[in-house]
């Protein structure tokens, strides 16, 4: 069965941002692209239906660790895969629980064969090996399934993000041989991406991009980024990642960012972004809006009944007023999580939708540069 196929349809002239398009069996994304995350299935407070026509997302993303816990891989099964138990017809990317490694650092024990990682449900035992995460990720049968890495902490010294790279690199080989070893579980082709790991020293990145750009993958992710270390050297490391790439391949920066971090590494030549951001942020009031960052919680919005945001084409920010929003939120409405989280993943989106107008027309360097300073305002 055919692969995932990238189709690389303009570079800006002035930068490096890139239009493109990625095609795989459950349908097209357009890129630069955001990905809504739904860590457990589920994207929090909105449904699939508002995922689709309210928010416009062309791919979500899942994760290996949480989807293994609950609800388990004999119910995805049984479902036939991820798409039908979401019931979910779009591209879907899961993460392969590298980011545990990271973030349950007090739970986990990293060894060559693998991590044990110690459940947050029930405290129970579960050894995640390259291996274990290449079956698991076919049993769930996301469309683009990630190696599994360790992923440094931001701030690493160079001894340790090298033996975490070499780490990395030893599983992505255990990774491919077993993804190889085994054919397509469901009836759609499966594309395995690895992940350029090496800390914040060049050395180690460029040596990481070598390594995994040997492996002729259909895409390659960036990872470690976003995890502690200062934006200017993440914008630094994630440039320079870009120029040693294919260009004829899609490039996912993981974990990041806010919106201005989006539009600047698509300045770089990143195509695929993620974040819990605009969903976790926009539960906490926080507003990212067209003209700049809104805490909704402020008493100033009590009585402005101006609509969320007016800046873009969103039925939901269009709708609902600021004052209405605030009201639901401080009385711990669910309907405000939902409208919170529309808002801020539609502003996403249509960020993206935005980007490759201005790359196609040769006009995103200079309508980056004004965007980047309105969206940091704050109102």
């Amino acid at each position: 069965m055919p692969s995932l196929k990238f189709e690389l349809e303009h570079t800006e002239q002035n930068a490096k941002a890139r239009a493109g398009t990625i095609t795989t069996d459950h349908g097209e994304i357009s890129t630069p692209i955001f990905m809504p995350v739904g860590t457990v299935g589920s994207v929090k407070a909105v449904t699939q239906h508002q995922l689709a026509n309210d928010v416009k997302a062309q791919i979500i993303l899942g994760n290996t660790y949480h989807l293994y816990l609950r609800p388990g891989l004999e119910t995805i099964e049984k479902a036939g895969g991820i798409h039908k138990f979401l019931n979910w017809k779009k591209p879907i990317l899961t993460d392969s629980g590298g980011y545990q490694v990271f973030s349950l650092a007090g739970t986990r024990k990293i060894k060559e064969e693998g991590v044990t990682f110690q459940s947050h449900i029930d405290g129970s035992r579960h050894l995640f090996s390259p291996e274990r995460v290449m079956d698991i990720q076919r049993s769930i049968g996301a469309d683009i399934i990630m190696a599994f890495d360790e992923c440094p902490p931001g701030g690493s010294d160079h001894k340790y993000a090298k033996k975490s790279m070499e780490l990395t690199h030893r599983w992505l080989d255990r990774c491919f041989n077993q993804f190889n070893a085994n054919g397509e579980k469901y009836s759609y082709t499966q594309n395995l991406f690895p992940i350029v790991q090496g800390g914040t020293h060049k050395d180690l990145r460029k040596e990481s991009c070598d390594y995994i750009v040997s492996k002729n993958a259909t895409g390659n992710a960036i990872g470690g980024l976003s995890v502690g270390e200062p934006e200017p050297t993440m914008y630094e490391i994630c440039d320079f990642c870009c120029d040693h790439l294919p260009k004829d391949k899609p490039r996912y920066l993981m974990g990041v960012g806010t919106p201005w971090n989006i539009l600047e590494c698509i300045s770089l030549g990143i195509d695929m972004f993620d974040c819990v951001m605009p969903t976790r942020n926009g539960r906490n009031a926080m507003l990212f809006t067209t003209k700049g960052i809104i805490n909704i919680d402020n008493k100033k919005w009590e009585h402005d009944f101006s609509p969320i945001d007016d800046g873009f084409d969103c039925e939901v920010s269009n709708y609902y007023s600021k004052s209405y929003l605030r009201h639901l939120l401080r009385s711990k409405e669910i309907l405000g999580l939902t409208i919170a989280s529309i808002h801020n993943l539609a502003l996403y989106m249509w960020l993206v939708a935005e980007a490759r107008k201005k790359i196609e027309e040769d006009n995103f360097l200079q309508w980056k540069e004004s965007m980047v300073t309105q969206l940091k305002q704050k109102l």
